[in-house]
């Protein structure tokens, strides 16, 4: 026992041997705890039912799972520095080092989590328009958390960081005057991340302008007019306009009319309703609503018609008012009404002139 007592405070370095002992099981247990422990928590998401999920589990292996091997020399250092009586300048070096590395480790970390619960409220297939959406806020989120933590690593490093917050302030302000169209861009944005009010692939109606999103960026929206050319729309402008979006629209209204001529019987002008109501209800993806004689034109007996196309697409409403149109002219001409168009006619009124009986002397 004598001989084993001897061996343990036996010095090297300025420390004995079981000082020495114990950091070297500090380091194997350092890097031998975490890969069975990957391991341990692999395997019981392995076996756990595939329509469960445990959000601990998940964030455990994650966080597992981006633990650097700097951070765990780091652990390996700071229990050295507990351990082991080390020269003064080694011993600063290595707590610097360690409160760095710890809190590195430590943003890794959080933004690793945040970025699980961002795409996990996404869903396992987000859209397009989540893609952007989440580009844009995982971008805020690295950007807060990263600025923290710089600060209080600061902090722990023993940098007065009240007076640095305040010069931040002042000079975020001044930043924030200078770029005050890109901070109102990036507002923007955000809220377009967050409302969704549009997404990739509708299709918006912005005053003049019509055109498919093609991008949602952190500063502008690109969409592809009807005639070809991309249009690069500021999101604060975007946001000020009012915009029609027609990809949100389940079903189209369709409203049209046509013009009969006066000189059509009565009883053939009651029968065209019901040829319109059939034009229309044979067509596949159509909902009839009305159809009626609604006024005197100056040169046409008017019809009006409303109906619902059962979808979207621009092409659709075309197909199907097109052949809404073809079986109505064969119908009328089968009927033989005739189409009314522009005319004036000129009423010529002959009256009688009566003579006046001449009254004269012989």
């Amino acid at each position: 026992m004598n001989e084993l007592k001897q061996l343990l405070e036996l010095q090297l370095l300025g420390n004995s041997a079981w000082q020495w002992g114990f950091a070297l099981l500090v380091l194997l247990l350092t890097f031998t705890v975490l890969p069975l422990l990957g391991r341990y928590i692999r395997a019981l998401r392995r076996r756990r039912p595939a329509s469960q999920t445990y959000t601990v589990l998940d964030v455990s292996a994650l966080l597992v799972r981006h633990t650097t091997s700097l951070f765990l020399w780091s652990v390996v250092a700071w229990s050295a520095r507990l351990m082991l009586i080390l020269p003064p300048s080694l011993d600063r070096v290595l707590g610097y080092a360690t409160t760095i590395m710890l809190w590195i480790q430590v943003g890794i970390w959080v933004t690793a989590t945040a970025r699980y619960f961002i795409e996990r409220r996404a869903g396992k297939t987000p859209d397009p328009s989540q893609s952007a959406s989440l580009t844009i806020v995982q971008f805020v989120v690295r950007l807060a958390i990263w600025s923290l933590v710089l600060l209080v690593a600061l902090d722990n490093l023993g940098v007065n960081i009240t007076a640095l917050i305040t010069g931040l302030g002042i000079g975020g302000i001044a930043v924030a005057l200078a770029v005050q169209t890109v901070l109102r861009d990036l507002l923007a944005s955000l809220s377009i991340a967050f409302d969704k009010p549009f997404a990739v692939g509708d299709v918006l109606a912005i005053d003049q302008d019509t055109g498919r999103v093609e991008q949602i960026g952190i500063s502008n929206t690109r969409l592809r007019s009807l005639s070809g050319e991309q249009l690069i729309i500021s999101n604060a402008d975007l946001l000020n306009s009012r915009v029609h979006n027609f990809g949100r629209m389940y079903e189209r209204r369709v409203m049209f009319t046509i013009g009969i001529a006066y000189e059509t019987p009565r009883e053939k002008l009651k029968r065209i309703p019901g040829i319109i109501e059939a034009a229309v209800r044979t067509q596949e993806k159509t909902r009839f609503e009305r159809s009626h004689f609604t006024a005197f034109g100056d040169s046409a007996l008017t019809f009006e018609t409303v109906y619902y196309v059962l979808g979207s697409d621009y092409m659709l409403y075309a197909n199907i008012q097109q052949a809404i149109n073809f079986r109505l002219h064969e119908e009328l001409e089968g009927l033989s009404v005739q189409f009314a168009y522009p005319t004036q006619r000129l009423l010529l009124e002959r009256r009688a002139i009566a003579a006046a009986p001449r009254s004269g002397s012989d």
